[in-house]
């Protein structure tokens, strides 16, 4: 007999995604029942099957729970939320990862150029805005008429963020608390959303890999002697110089690479961007440069000034690939962790042998439920139109 809570759950990755993934395991759920009956795509027993089966999910995702808030007020929480909105873009993408469909509203629109990797039910969504940069906090006459079931913000410890946690009050809706400074949070996170959610087998899905990832690359980066590490500059900024510090949330994939951030101070606030001149990079003649903006990765080959530089000379410049979100940061969200193999890779290519290809596909299958062509991820990588 076929687990029906686990098929249920099958089925939501099937109904949310839509694609080859979701209905290879409705297949398999579907042989489990009856192995004798046809199940390819356009049989009826698996139409039937599929039919029966979301009227017993609807039926059983009516239920409620209740839960406390992080003011410490109990509130009702369908099993099953289907208007969930985050305030924060690293929260909003964890949100997106285990079920984009029950998004409310997003921090900043969709580009264009994105559109095509994500679902369809987001480029519908309406811009609420969110609390990120320096000054940016949602609109909350737009929130209240959008009504969700539940918010999620994050737990940065900010005046503003502080001022715009405590206005959700207003809402009367529960709102819960994430923590999110940096990629080691995010197994537990997901595990914590995905029971919260009524979603927990695809985010311990999600959660394990995570907790895989951070292994492997804890394992790869132990290996290196600290004399061997590769000395690294993430420029940022149309100029290439905005950077991080290296105790800094923004750059932490550099430490967790097994390379080491040459500029070395203590973060002035979770911002960061903190300015420096192009003389200090000379001094620091890092070996490898991470390019945030597209700009200054065309033009810094042509300078004289930046070819001064071992890691230009030696064209170990690398533009981060950001489709539909940066791999490395701004916002510092869960493509962090393809964005790891990615960072090792463009380090250490003669030491870490993997098909970063293969895997950023494999990445956005899990993780974004979206089948990408080998052409189409290299143009991801390389940073091509």
């Amino acid at each position: 007999m076929v687990d029906l809570k686990e098929t249920c759950q099958v089925f939501e990755t099937w109904q949310v995604f839509g694609n080859r993934q979701g209905s290879m395991m409705m297949n398999r759920a579907l042989e489990m029942e009856n192995p004798m009956k046809k199940t390819d795509s356009g049989g009826r027993p698996f139409l039937s099957f599929a039919l029966a089966l979301l009227t017993f999910c609807v039926a059983t995702s009516v239920g409620a729970k209740e839960i406390t808030d992080m003011f410490g007020k109990r509130f009702p929480l369908p099993d099953y939320p289907r208007k969930v909105y985050s305030a924060s873009p690293p929260t909003t993408w964890l949100l997106y990862a285990i079920d984009p469909t029950m998004l409310a509203g997003l921090n900043f629109p969709i580009k264009e150029k994105d559109s095509g990797f994500l679902h369809r039910h987001v480029l519908r969504l309406p811009l609420i805005g969110g609390t990120f940069g320096e000054a940016s906090t949602p609109n909350m006459e737009m929130l209240l008429r959008v009504n969700p079931e539940l918010v999620v913000v994050s737990n940065d410890e900010t005046p503003l963020s502080r001022k715009v946690n405590q206005g959700m009050k207003m809402l009367k809706k529960p709102v819960l608390e994430m923590t999110l400074d940096s990629l080691g949070d995010y197994p537990e996170a997901f595990l914590r959303m995905g029971r919260i959610l009524g979603r927990e087998e695809r985010a311990k899905k999600l959660g394990g890999f995570c907790r895989a990832s951070l292994a492997h690359a804890a394992a790869f980066s132990r290996a290196i002697p600290h004399d061997k590490r590769i000395p690294v500059y993430y420029a940022e900024g149309a100029d290439g110089l905005a950077t991080e510090c290296d105790n800094s949330r923004h750059s932490e994939l550099i430490r967790l690479a097994g390379g080491m951030n040459v500029h070395r101070c203590k973060a002035k606030d979770l911002f960061g961007m903190e300015k420096v001149s192009l003389e200090q990079v000379i001094i620091y003649n890092p070996a490898v440069i991470l390019a945030m903006d597209k700009g200054f990765y065309r033009r810094v080959w042509s300078d004289p000034r930046w070819r001064r530089i071992r890691a230009v000379r030696n064209r170990r410049v690398y533009l981060i690939p950001n489709q539909p979100i940066n791999w490395f940061d701004r916002p510092p969200s869960f493509m962090r962790f393809i964005g790891l193999k990615w960072v090792m890779k463009c380090l250490y290519p003669n030491d870490y042998r993997v098909d970063i290809v293969n895997e950023a596909r494999e990445f956005y299958r899990l993780f974004l439920g979206v089948e990408i062509t080998d052409k189409e991820m290299r143009k991801v990588i390389s940073g091509s139109p």
